[in-house]
């Protein structure tokens, strides 16, 4: 497969995961009467993985978020050569995602960005958690993406059900974790809202690159050694 095709599967598939995951939280979480919640929310965000991961995980790999990225390329699985195509189809995905849910949430009357589904720690968290329990939170959760990433798509799984399992994962993690930072565990997925929420959103990103990517590191790491078939 060429590498612009497998770039611009990266790109619609990120572009899907904020529209879908992000939107669930701007336009339906709250919604009167019906609102979809936490709950909601978090399917919102496995979903997203999961219909992607069927729909391009064969062209290229569907990993939309450089933390998967970085983690896969650490456990052998995906070439340093493409990580930085791939980190910035990304990007640019969760932008356009991003840009697509400001033109449809601003279109009702009294529209104000009130987060715009941005991560965040301290006053910005959604529990008022501080740095430290969001950096922790977003390392651990990333590591525990990666695991199940790894080995749901191990040669020696059942291969047809790895996106169940990786859109099951990342549905749990939210409702882990959306309390604590509004999960991110996806630096692309944070960019692109915070790009159009400003202010507090750009100003705390960085915690929402470093974390996930440590995370993504680590799990690589383990799981190049649980993995291997040395005894």
């Amino acid at each position: 497969m060429s590498l612009s095709k497998k770039l611009g599967a990266e790109f619609v598939g990120t572009f899907w995961l904020v529209l879908g995951g992000c939107g669930s939280a701007v336009l339906a979480a709250a919604f009167p009467d019906v609102g979809i919640g936490l709950l909601g929310v978090a399917l919102a965000f496995g979903l997203t993985v999961l219909t992607m991961a069927y729909a391009i995980g064969h062209i290229s790999g569907c990993h939309l978020n450089p933390a998967v990225s970085v983690g896969l390329m650490i456990g052998g699985r995906f070439p340093a050569g493409e990580l930085v195509p791939y980190v910035v189809a990304q990007v640019l995905g969760g932008i356009a995602g991003a840009a697509v849910l400001y033109v449809i949430a601003s279109g009702q009357a009294g529209f104000e960005t009130a987060g715009f589904a941005s991560n965040g720690f301290g006053e910005h968290s959604p529990g008022g958690y501080t740095l430290t329990a969001a950096l922790v939170c977003e390392i651990v959760m990333t590591f525990m993406f990666l695991v199940i990433i790894l080995g749901a798509t191990d040669e020696r799984a059942p291969a047809a059900l790895a996106p169940v399992a990786i859109g099951l994962g990342l549905t749990l993690i939210h409702l882990i974790s959306i309390p604590v930072t509004n999960t991110s565990v996806n630096p692309a997925r944070s960019t692109g809202v915070a790009f159009f929420e400003g202010g507090w959103a750009i100003s705390q990103l960085w915690l929402f690159w470093l974390a996930p990517i440590v995370g993504a590191a680590l799990a690589g790491i383990f799981y190049k050694w649980l993995g291997s078939s040395d005894d």
